[in-house]
């Protein structure tokens, strides 16, 4: 896998690996079409392991990287990675409360951002994909800093964390599909925003490559940006969602699982 990928650009193995993460997405969205009506505690445990795999992911792949490059700069070595995980958080959180959208089972009354006109489908939409950029972004900036060719950012690293993202997608996929097949749309119709879900990666992929191929000195914060957005991802969408049900002990041991898989990925791969 390493030895197919190092013979592209940066920009292309981004792509590549994002278009992995989107396929699985819609790989979770497809078993729609097998059953109808998905345990709820099965997608909280999903959830909660996508949960897991993310964080695990935003410190090994991302803000790991981050402090290691961030040695020899003017700065004491913390700052890059705090300053960078502090603004992709607050990033998300702009553009949370700015963006129209609406989450997946709520009602039209409650949908976040400001206040518009738009139908249901386009909010609902709009929060796909406002939630799976910063994981598009977060591949997309690890094989960037892959190919600036400094220690503690390879190759084998930014691979371990598209088949992280890829594994967390499916639960991704699946949850979007499923609430809208229970409350009965088509099957068809159900699968296609499920792996619209993934629609965005390849994208913010290809963008968090070039831009880190464009400013390397501010690669440290790159990295740690993509993480911060990540975690308020977990913390503000997925977490919240697993307790809904009131399903505390599964998601937890989700959470628990993911970051050991993830942990293991990248350590073993990296």
């Amino acid at each position: 896998m390493i030895a197919f990928l190092e013979q592209f650009s940066p920009i292309i193995q981004a792509l590549l690996a994002t278009l992995f993460t989107w396929f699985v997405t819609a790989l979770g969205a497809s078993l729609i079409f097998l059953t109808k009506d998905i345990d709820q505690r099965i997608l909280d445990g999903l959830l909660g392991l996508a949960s897991g795999v993310m964080i695990a992911a935003s410190f090994w792949s991302l803000l790991e990287p981050a402090i290691e490059l961030s040695h020899g700069l003017p700065v004491p070595i913390w700052f890059p990675a705090a300053v960078g995980f502090l603004l992709g958080g607050g990033f998300l959180f702009l553009v949370d409360k700015l963006l129209p959208h609406l989450h997946m089972g709520l009602e039209m009354s409650e949908a976040e951002g400001l206040k518009s006109s738009w139908q249901r489908s386009v909010l609902l939409i709009t929060a796909i994909t406002l939630h799976n950029i910063p994981e598009g972004l977060a591949v997309g900036v690890a094989f960037g800093a892959a190919a600036a060719g400094i220690d503690g950012a390879g190759i084998a690293s930014a691979i371990a964390l598209a088949v992280g993202i890829g594994l967390q997608n499916f639960p991704e996929g699946l949850a979007v599909s499923a609430p809208l097949r229970r409350e009965g749309w088509p099957r068809g119709k159900a699968f296609f925003y499920g792996q619209l879900s993934g629609a965005v990666e390849p994208i913010a992929g290809v963008i968090g490559a070039a831009l880190t191929m464009l400013m390397r000195s501010f690669l440290p914060y790159a990295l740690a940006f993509a993480a911060g957005a990540m975690i308020y991802v977990v913390a503000e969408e997925l977490i919240p969602a697993t307790k809904c049900e009131g399903h505390s002990d599964i998601p937890t041991i989700g959470v628990m699982l993911g970051f050991a898989i993830m942990m293991i990925l990248d350590v073993g791969l990296g």
